[in-house]
């Protein structure tokens, strides 16, 4: 499902109305209606904080929300890979990985987020996914992400990200930082 269809799902789920989300982020109904018509993203404060407030990974509101397009160099992968994230202190196998569409936010936010995905069974809300790290362009994380297919397809075992971006959290904001 998309973004979209599972913020609605999630509001739903949680007995809310699109009112008192929007009263719950800080935003107006206009700004939720837009984002489950899939007419846009929060911020990526937004985000972390709808994260928080309703108790839910990011990884199951962004599932399926890929903003990179590998062609065939992607489908003809096969085999999975250990993906280590140094800034999220994450390791997770992942036989695909995902990136988020383009979010909004200040100079400061990360504008892309990339998800690796196990084949490890299914849910509701579709394969397992788990949230791997933060980018601050398209080219860094068009980059990883290549670089990760290419690590599947000559069969190596592990890849430690290298293109994401180190960030900082404050409750419900986050912004990247110089390393």
């Amino acid at each position: 499902m998309s973004f979209s269809e599972n913020l609605k799902q999630i509001r739903k789920e949680h007995h809310l109305s699109q009112e008192e989300l929007a009263e719950l982020l800080d935003v107006s109904r206009q700004a939720v209606s837009k984002w489950e018509q899939d007419q846009g993203y929060p911020e990526v404060e937004k985000l972390l904080l709808l994260s928080k407030k309703l108790n839910i990974s990011l990884d199951t509101l962004m599932s399926n929300e890929i903003g990179y397009d590998c062609g065939s160099n992607c489908t003809s992968v096969t085999g999975s890979i250990t993906i280590t994230s140094p800034h999220e202190n994450v390791i997770a196998n992942c036989y695909k990985v995902v990136a988020s569409g383009k979010m909004r936010g200040g100079k400061a936010s990360p504008q892309y987020a990339l998800f690796g995905m196990d084949r490890g069974g299914s849910s509701f809300w579709g394969e397992p996914t788990t949230f791997l790290g933060w980018y601050a362009s398209e080219e860094q994380i068009s980059k990883e992400i290549a670089q990760i297919y290419n690590a599947i397809s000559k069969g190596i075992p592990t890849y430690t990200l290298q293109f994401s971006a180190k960030t900082q959290r404050r409750w419900a904001s986050i912004k990247m930082v110089e390393e």
